[in-house]
């Protein structure tokens, strides 16, 4: 089975490209990051990536939405545990040892495919809910996973700024010629 991740920063399209993707035909898998946010602003926690336990949080539903994932032999997942590395790192918050854990069964294991691909910005980032973050802080955001996903090994394909059909183009071509 063949995982792959699409990261980048908040904004950059990776959900449209992931459901480009599953319209073609891929399985996929959601990002977990904006669900544990609307799950606590639902319950008035209105700046939940604040409590000590966010980013383990994110991590123990990555894990569950990756254990729980379909057998097809190529699926792509929107953001891994690196990338909530890179969150705890750009938000100030220690490593904690839910993601550490979460870090280091993904690395032993290969859990997912040591080629990444990296969604590079469109040029802007749109606030939601979930995202308040400017562009220049979407920026900052970028070059942290880009730090994250090399110190674990990973190599990173990037998918420059593009319409959406030239991407999924793009990251087919890319698979086809990965192991």
């Amino acid at each position: 089975m063949r995982r792959f991740v699409l990261t980048g920063t908040p904004g950059a399209g990776k959900t449209t490209l992931l459901h480009a993707l599953a319209e073609r035909g891929h399985a996929v898998v959601e990002e977990a990051a904006t669900e544990v946010i609307a799950g606590a602003q639902a319950v008035g926690v209105a700046e939940p990536w604040t409590r000590p336990s966010f980013v383990d949080e994110i991590a123990a539903l990555q894990r569950e939405r990756q254990l729980a994932s379909c057998e097809r032999p190529v699926q792509f997942f929107d953001r891994s545990p690196v990338c909530t590395h890179a969150l705890a790192d750009y938000l100030g918050h220690p490593v904690p040892p839910g993601l550490r854990a979460e870090l280091d069964r993904i690395v032993a294991a290969e859990v997912y495919q040591p080629t990444v691909f990296f969604i590079r910005n469109l040029g802007f980032c749109e606030p939601t809910a979930a995202r308040r973050i400017s562009f220049a802080e979407s920026l900052e955001f970028e070059r942290r996973h880009e730090e994250s996903y090399r110190a674990f090994g990973f190599t990173l394909v990037e998918v420059p700024a593009a319409p959406v059909a030239e991407r999924v183009a793009l990251v087919e071509a890319a698979i086809g010629t990965l192991p």
